[in-house]
């Protein structure tokens, strides 16, 4: 597999992926839009800092495309849209650069605050100027942060250590986690009113671009001064240069800017403004650690593993992740299962998360299962990206619901295919937090490792059908492996499950299938 990297990243993150003997690594930070778009058929994944533009027509061309990562948070630089419905899972390392951006936010705001780079300018000059660089203290002011995210909670904290009071606003944030983290939370405009330093930490998306605009700065108090190390476009540049002349804004710190770098920007030319080239995440630490997580998650990706922090996926916090870690590799054996076992005319697919697993968010497990369920029966690729597009855009109908109930284990997955002539139903837990187990086909109990190549033969529970299918495959040279059998009752009809070394070929599946007894034969390669 072939990873092509085009922004520059740390080392260290480039030697974990060139660690992987199935993966070529290319290194090429030179090239031009027409060359990443001639070029990126030939590659598996991608890896981009905020340089790289990954437009629709990239993506458009990257046949072989699976994963795109981002050495940092942002994903404005890449088309979301273009690669959910290609199936290429868009990756970040949101965490990463944390404390780098909160460090240097928290030093923009103090060199603002008390013009110290105007006055290293003026000392560079040969001046004495002790008068025309009269700052203001921040002990005791209002600090308004505009997105409590990772970035915006650490800064946040730094705001408290040094003694201001601390406004946050997050429609996504609940009171009682604001409160706990010192933070008095109020709505936009309530922020604007109130704080003599703002500070955006939002990422840029349809909701958030202008999102301080004209009137917004209107209802900020005279002499404000606002800091953006977030992304450019969070603030509308031209109300902002305005209200810096005016002095309604006193001074502004920006890190971003709507276009970088700023040629054409009037904030540049104003004395008012502390300006650095995106320099935020830039740090060694940042740096390596974006790097490392990007790099393990393109692996894990190509490799076929779980991963985190898939911005195209529905994404959960670490703790949960590691608790759902199993889960997503259950989910995705038991819709290969389902879809290779199921039959006809498919009209939905019915999920319940039970036990442990109904008080999370299982939309990533739903992912997997559908991902599992659909690519043994879709012609096209299919990902845990694009699979419920795929889904939907065949009229299949996918429900999720969630119950309490333990059933006997911590937690199960339950998925029932539906059709106009069939219904097929299996479940699985997950034993002492890693054994994958199926515990249930079609409401019969069984316990059986859903791993390697499977059959699944419904049959009626009388004697002699288990030992003539055992011969019958001993005489095409299939090994059984393992067994399980699960009925209801004596002489009624029942499932069993055969674990088999190696693929079976069609005739030693119709043999099968005449065995007396025997009502159906199914394959499924795990």
């Amino acid at each position: 597999m072939r990873v092509l990297v085009s922004d520059s990243v740390s080392d260290k993150g480039l030697a974990i992926l060139r660690a992987e003997k199935d993966i070529e690594v290319v290194v090429d930070t030179k090239m031009t839009p027409d060359q990443l778009i001639a070029e990126i058929g030939k590659y598996d994944a991608l890896i981009v800092r905020s340089a790289t533009k990954v437009t629709r027509e990239v993506i458009e061309a990257a046949a072989n495309l699976k994963i795109i990562g981002r050495a940092g948070a942002g994903v404005d630089n890449i088309d979301l849209e273009a690669a959910t419905n290609r199936g290429v899972i868009v990756v970040n390392t949101p965490g990463g650069n944390s404390v780098s951006t909160a460090e240097h936010t928290v030093a923009m705001l103090l060199a603002m605050a008390r013009s110290i780079p105007q006055a290293h300018m003026s000392m560079k000059q040969g001046k004495w100027d002790r008068k025309s660089f009269t700052g203001v203290e921040i002990q005791g002011k209002v600090l308004g942060v505009v997105g409590l995210g990772r970035i915006g909670r650490e800064v946040a904290k730094r705001g408290i250590g040094l003694s201001m009071e601390v406004l946050g606003y997050d429609p996504f944030i609940s009171e009682d986690l604001a409160r706990s983290l010192g933070i008095n939370l109020v709505d936009l405009d309530d922020l604007c009113r109130q704080a003599d330093f703002i500070t955006v930490h939002t990422p840029l998306n349809e909701h958030t671009r202008g999102l301080i605009d004209g009137r917004r700065i209107d209802l900020m108090k005279r002499g404000v001064r606002i800091v953006n190390c977030a992304r450019g476009g969070i603030i509308d540049e031209k109300a902002l240069a305005d209200a810096l002349k005016s002095g309604k804004v006193a001074a502004a710190a920006l890190d971003v800017f709507e276009n970088e770098p700023p040629t054409s920007s009037e904030l540049v030319g104003l004395d008012n403004v502390v300006l650095t080239p995106h320099l935020a995440a830039s740090t060694e630490e940042a740096q390596e650690n974006v790097a490392v997580d990007v790099a393990r998650q393109v692996v894990r990706a190509l490799q076929g593993k779980s991963f985190r922090n898939a911005v195209n996926l529905p994404s959960t916090d670490p703790e949960t992740y590691e608790f759902l870690r199993p889960y997503l590799s259950l989910a995705s054996r038991l819709g290969t299962f389902l879809g290779s076992t199921a039959s006809g005319s498919l009209e939905a697919v019915e999920i319940e998360y039970t036990g442990d697993l109904a008080e999370l968010d299982v939309g990533a497990v739903t992912n997997y299962l559908l991902q599992g369920f659909l690519a043994p029966v879709i012609e096209v690729p299919v990902t845990i990206v694009n699979a419920p597009l795929i889904a939907r855009s065949r009229g299949i109908r996918v429900s999720e619901t969630k119950s309490k109930d333990h059933r006997g284990f911590p937690a199960t997955i339950r998925a029932k295919a539906v059709g106009k002539e069939m219904q097929r139903s299996i479940s699985g837990t997950v034993y002492e937090g890693s054994e994958l187990r199926i515990v249930e086909v079609d409401g019969y109990r069984v316990d059986f490792e859903p791993a390697g190549d499977v059959l699944l033969i419904p049959h009626v529970d009388k004697p002699g059908v288990i030992g003539a299918v055992g011969q019958l495959l001993g005489k095409e040279n299939i090994n059984i492996a393992a067994m399980h059998v699960g009925r209801k009752e004596i002489g009624g009809r029942a499932v069993m499950l055969l674990g088999i070394d190696g693929s079976p070929s069609r005739s030693a599946l119709e043999a099968v299938k005449t065995v007396d007894g025997v009502l159906d034969v199914r394959y499924v390669r795990m």
